[in-house]
Parts: C-alpha cells; structure tokens; sequence
C-alpha cells in the first residue's frame, strides 16, 4: 500500500488524541473552567481549541474572557481529574498497540502535568500498560514537547540511533519534537488537528490514525 516502509527500533507514541480519544475530558474541563470565572460554556468546537492553543502556548484571547489564570488553573485542574472517566481507547487501538510492541520498542511521551505513574496506572486500565517500555510526562522533563528531551532520553535508555526511530502524534508538537530530534515524524489526523496544519510541520507522513501506522512499518 505504501512504499518506503520504515523499520524503526524505537515508536515514540503521544496519548491524548493518538491512542485514547480525550473529547470528553477537553469539554468537561472547559465547562468547569467556564464556571470557575463566572463565564457561560461556549460551543463545543471551542471546547477543542482551548487545549490546540494552551500546548502552543497561544493566546485564549476570543475563547476566554475573565480571569484567564483561573480560568487556566481550573481547566487543568478539571481535565488531570476526569481524564480516568472521561477518555476511552480509539477503536482496535489494543491491537495496534501490540502489532506495533512487536516490531519496536515502544515509548509513551505525553505533554499531561502529572506523575507518570498516575498514566501508567490508565495504560494498565486500558490492557496496554505492559507493551510501553517508558512512559514520560511533562513531569519528567525540564522542557515538555515541542522540546526533543523526552525523546532524546529515551533513545539513550534504548540505546538506538535516531535513524532507527519514529514519533507518531496527532500534534504539531509531536512533529516538531521529532524534527528537533532528527528522526522519523507521523503525523496522526484522529486528534485536534486539521491535514493543513500538521502538513505545515512537513512530517514524513500523515495518517488518518495510529492503526494506519502499521501500514508503513515493516
């Protein structure tokens, strides 16, 4: 189906967006920060670009109008929260994930502000838990993506060379971190983000989702 397979050692794999489906924790914890400051939740494709800008560091200007920290430390607070409840595997994703533990070592980098434990303990949930060989959150790093350090440190555990390994995300974050890298970028289109703007970031490929991945890996 594709040509120039690649054969990674080492599959750098976001979360949110790329193996669990987080929709509904974005808009409950919008609907909590909404009423932290006293502000009527907004339409639901705003509930989806509140968490686009904030890992980009963007401006909520034109979403959020009224005490943006409280606002910022209410949705954070309300979406680490409902993230057990409120998110759920993509469909065959416990398939894909153990199809591609047997081609690659695989690796968990995701940009939530909690221990890592508390994702380890949702990766276990799921039935997944035992095919990561690393888990890293922004907890674990001094710079979260779009900053390389996660996976950098993980090419060091795994003493791989980067042309050996791969990052496959839904986020420009993902693909920027790869690219700062210097290794293989998937661009993953089942989270937030539209074709355009991932194919802004020039990744290696774009899919439509993570079970695609296993088309291009050999």
């Amino acid at each position: 189906m594709y040509e120039n397979k690649f054969s990674p050692k080492c599959i750098f794999l976001d979360l949110d967006g790329t193996i669990v489906d987080p929709r509904q924790a974005y808009i409950e914890a919008a609907k909590i920060g909404f009423h932290a400051i006293g502000q009527k939740p907004q339409e639901m494709k705003v509930a989806f670009e509140i968490p686009k800008r904030m890992e980009q560091h963007l401006s909520l200007d034109g979403l959020v109008y009224g005490d943006l920290n409280m606002f910022k430390r209410a949705y954070l607070q309300a979406y680490h929260t409902v993230t057990d409840e409120k998110t759920k595997l993509f469909p065959n994703m416990l398939k894909t994930i153990n199809t591609l533990s047997l081609k690659a070592k695989l690796a968990l980098i995701t940009m939530r502000h909690v221990p890592s434990q508390a994702v380890i303990k949702e990766l276990k949930f799921f039935g997944i838990g035992k095919y990561f060989s690393s888990v890293m959150t922004a907890f674990d790093t001094s710079k979260p993506k779009p900053s390389p350090e996660a996976i950098f440190k993980g090419i060091e555990k795994f003493k791989v060379e980067t042309g050996d390994c791969l990052i496959a995300g839904d986020s420009v974050n993902d693909i920027k971190a790869g690219k700062a890298a210097g290794i293989r970028t998937v661009g993953l289109l089942s989270g937030l983000y539209f074709y355009d703007e991932l194919a802004k970031e020039e990744p290696d490929r774009i899919l439509p989702n993570l079970t695609n991945l296993l088309d291009i890996i050999e």
